[in-house]
């Protein structure tokens, strides 16, 4: 196989191929005609195959040449593309930011468009996990963790106490009627693992019994829970922060006012150690300002 040619010798290619003429190619190359003429000779010597038929006026493309043009200038482009990116006068800034699948799909997500009108030269690149558990990757500028907040980060900021509600398919309502009871809907729970206690205490300040939990449904997320949920199959005891959208859309109902505090709650973390960028501190500015107006 032969070894990748000499760049020169490509940028001469691709920008004669984009012109069909070894002298417009040299203008913009700021080269003579007869230089690049070499180059292109040279490239055609290093992959034993010719790139142009020499006409009397100009020269066009082979087929080979056609074929060959395309992928440099991809190529070049990319390598544009990339060069501006990273190092031009306006590049983009960017924000890594990681945290459980259900806050990044029902909170973040839908309120990206507000902080990229507010800052479009910053990218927001999102991984998720089912599980916010502390994650040792460094190149995580920003951490959204639920729990209580007791971590060995110093950075930390509290996004604001978490209720949830009960919510069900508006079939499954009409199903009891006015008269609905929490019993009615706990004997249809899908409890999302890790918060099957949510269920008792639910039923602790409701001043009734505590469904059982043993062999129901069960999902890992609270996103899976509302997708179930929306459905048509079961009822779900969800942070009111994820069920928003759901209710206003009419594709759950919530039959009970009294909503559930919780124990745990979203955290803002930003690595220890880190260096001070302006981009990450504006993007947790507008996280924890926007927990704290109305998500």
């Amino acid at each position: 196989m032969s070894k990748i040619p000499h760049v020169t010798w490509l940028r001469a290619f691709d920008v004669a191929a984009r012109h069909s003429s070894f002298s417009s190619a040299a203008v913009e190359l700021g080269l003579t005609p007869a230089a690049v003429s070499q180059q292109i000779k040279l490239l055609e010597q290093h992959l034993d195959a010719q790139l142009f038929k020499r006409l009397p006026r100009g020269v066009v493309l082979t087929d080979l040449g056609h074929a060959y043009a395309q992928p440099i200038r991809k190529s070049f482009a990319e390598m544009q593309d990339a060069t501006t990116g990273l190092f031009g006068a306006h590049r983009k800034r960017r924000v890594r930011v990681h945290g459980s699948i259900s806050y990044a799909a029902l909170i973040l997500a839908p309120k990206l468009s507000e902080f990229h009108a507010a800052h479009p030269d910053i990218d927001v690149q999102i991984t998720t996990a089912v599980w916010t558990e502390p994650v040792e990757d460094h190149t995580v500028d920003v951490e959204i963790r639920y729990g209580h907040g007791d971590w060995e980060e110093s950075n930390i900021r509290h996004l604001g106490h978490q209720v949830a509600e009960v919510v069900c398919h508006p079939d499954i309502a009409a199903k009891f009627g006015a008269g609905i009871a929490f019993p009615d809907l706990a004997a249809h729970a899908i409890p999302i693992i890790g918060s099957e206690a949510d269920w008792g205490k639910m039923a602790e300040h409701l001043g009734t019994h505590a469904p059982s939990m043993a062999g129901r449904f069960k999902a890992d997320s609270s996103l899976i829970a509302l997708q179930i949920l929306a459905g048509g199959t079961g009822a779900g005891l969800i942070s009111c922060a994820f069920t928003r959208r759901y209710l206003e859309q009419g594709q759950l109902v919530s039959p009970f006012e009294f909503k559930l505090p919780l124990p745990r709650s979203f955290f803002l973390i930003t690595p220890d150690g880190a260096p001070a960028r302006p981009e990450v501190t504006q993007f947790c500015d507008w996280l924890y300002d926007m927990h704290h107006e109305a998500i």
